[in-house]
């Protein structure tokens, strides 16, 4: 507790000790024990190798815990931990690979290696967010993935929390995260009732669901949008907005980029349902048709995509057409459950806000035993 002077106690205590050396305060002062002065030591003599030890010992903490920046006098202390989830593929038929350890990787920010402070695989608990698409082709598929999602959700360890949002032109939140799976179930219902007939704006669906793990979801879990849609966006031009986005009012419109970014920033992996229909084979070969049209667009409207948001996070895509979506929601928190999470403390000083690059690789030597498989971990952070 403070002193009235100012001074904590320690602090005050180390500055009677340098007083009392300079002899500014007679021993004492400090203590009224007297002893006869040849069986002790000399006062001073005692506080000068204490406070000799006490800088000695304080040096040494400096040296293992702070980095010297460059300007003298100033330490900071390297406390940043960059977080990565990897997941390890056979390329030939897309198996998780399990069993790795940390010695099988290998980290690399902005070509620099890294060193792997820890490593784990299924310990972090999860915050998921069940991101639904509101279009015709995708909505008469929730109800089936209500009657079988409880099931689905027990793939889920107990301390995993899920929530529910749907999108259209903007995006809705209809359960927040929970670990009560029947309430997680109710809102899958709830969403299967709700229609809409406004676009369907990827990257304001994506940038929300990112937007709502980093506000709701709990500290160090590890965070995923498990997203079901047809991958047939609307273009958000100011005409689709004008005709189809009323609901959006004066609110900003996010693009593709700053959706990537806002997952960048908040270490989401995103891992596609991707239902393929009658509706969505039509839409696509139209669009097929008018390829010119279609490319300009993209490069004036860039819509997001399933594989842009998969390749930039390191998630996945599960397509499917005949089998049951509560099987492939299984299927795919299984895989979600056993990606690898590592994490480092970045080397080297860089300017707040810069995007960091990152790479995971297979050592060597793990390379040659499994030549085929495939690495997949986000493209990188901002500082």
């Amino acid at each position: 507790m403070p002193t009235r002077s100012g001074h904590s106690c320690p602090i005050r205590l180390i500055v009677l000790v340098i007083e009392a050396a300079a002899g500014k305060v007679r021993p004492r002062s400090i203590t009224s024990c007297e002893r006869p002065r040849e069986k002790v030591m000399s006062w001073r003599s005692f506080l000068a190798g204490f406070i000799l030890l006490l800088v000695s010992s304080s040096g040494l903490l400096l040296s293992q815990n702070t980095i010297d920046n460059g300007e003298a006098g100033i330490y900071r202390v390297n406390a940043r931990l960059v977080t990565v989830d990897a997941q390890v593929l056979e390329k030939r038929n897309g198996h998780a690979i399990a069993g790795l350890t940390a010695r099988d990787f290998q980290v690399y920010e902005d070509k620099v290696p890294q060193q792997i402070s820890s490593f784990s695989q299924d310990e972090l608990p999860l915050s998921v967010v069940l991101l639904f698409d509101l279009t015709d082709s995708v909505r008469p598929v929730l109800k089936p993935l209500a009657d079988g999602a409880l099931d689905a959700l027990h793939h889920l360890k107990p301390q995993d929390e899920v929530a529910v949002m749907t999108y259209s032109a903007t995006a809705n939140l209809i359960e927040d995260f929970t670990t009560d799976r029947t309430r997680t179930v109710d809102a899958i219902r709830k969403a299967g009732r709700m229609e809409s007939s406004e676009a369907a704006f990827f990257n304001e669906g994506i940038f929300q669901a990112a937007a709502r793990l980093e506000k709701s979801g709990k500290r160090g879990n590890r965070r995923v949008i498990i997203w079901l849609t047809d991958d047939i966006p609307n273009y958000p031009s100011d005409d689709v907005r004008r005709r189809y986005g009323r609901s959006l009012g004066k609110a900003k419109l996010h693009s593709e980029k700053e959706a990537t970014e806002e997952l960048w920033r908040t270490g989401t992996v995103v891992c596609t349902l991707l239902q393929t229909s009658q509706i969505s084979d039509d839409e696509f070969s139209l669009r097929m048709s008018k390829a010119g049209e279609t490319m300009v667009n993209k490069m004036l409207y860039p819509p997001g995509d399933v594989h842009k948001y998969a390749q930039a996070t390191g998630g996945q895509v599960v397509e499917f057409r005949r089998k049951r979506i509560d099987q492939r929601l299984a299927s795919l928190i299984d895989d979600i459950r056993m990606r690898y999470t590592l994490a480092y403390h970045p080397v080297g000083q860089k300017a707040r806000g810069r995007f960091c690059a990152i790479e995971v690789k297979l050592a060597p030597e793990t390379k040659k035993v499994h030549q085929d498989a495939v690495v997949e971990a986000r493209a990188g952070y901002y500082r």
